[in-house]
């Protein structure tokens, strides 16, 4: 082992520690993503425990908060991959069309129009109960909805990566990444900045 390695080794605390220090706030992470309470569970338990077979691989380069961060998100991708690749095509055909039309009349007009957010965006990233009200608007959104928005948003996946997870073509998934975005505004319109 290298100095540098003995270095990382330091910063990581005991695995005694982790679910005390990280275990609600990769919990609820888990739970907005996959949107049932066993599974999230269950992903968060596989994470302590690659964390814990890979803890003599930490670099240090990141925190421990975010290299187990980073471990679950992979660990949420393979689930979904999972999940879709095990979907009939009728089931995912059927749920492209998840009530869009309450958005929009028939000529496609706005049924009701937004209002302008004229406050600092700065101001409002920096504000922890607008990101919990975020969360509870991603959560209200359709599943597959919430997922494609998740992981093309943010968790940054490419287009490609995240077709390939959800089993979806580039224009299905603009066009979920599109309604996404109008209910979680929408969400937020009367939640936040009403």
């Amino acid at each position: 082992m290298t100095h540098q390695d003995d270095t990382a080794q330091a910063l990581l605390t005991h695995p005694d520690e982790w679910v005390d220090l990280y275990g609600d706030y990769l919990y609820r992470y888990a739970l907005t993503r996959l949107r049932d309470t066993d599974v999230a569970q269950d992903t968060v338990q596989e994470t302590f425990l690659a964390a814990l077979k890979a803890r003599e691989r930490f670099s240090g380069r990141s925190s421990e908060k975010t290299w187990m961060m980073g471990i679950l998100k992979h660990k949420i991708i393979d689930r979904l991959r999972a999940k879709y690749r095990e979907r009939p095509i009728s089931e995912l055909e059927s749920e492209t069309e998840d009530g869009v039309e309450d958005i929009f009349d028939r000529f496609e007009h706005w049924k009701e129009g937004y209002s302008s957010w004229e406050t600092d965006p700065a101001k409002i990233l920096e504000n922890a109960e607008f990101w919990e009200v975020l969360e509870k608007c991603i959560k209200k959104a359709p599943e597959r909805l919430s997922q494609a928005f998740g992981l093309r948003v943010i968790d940054g996946l490419s287009t490609e990566e995240t077709c390939e997870i959800l089993k979806v073509s580039p224009g299905n998934l603009n066009v979920m990444l599109y309604r996404a975005r109008l209910r979680i505004r929408k969400c937020l319109e009367i939640n936040w900045f009403a």
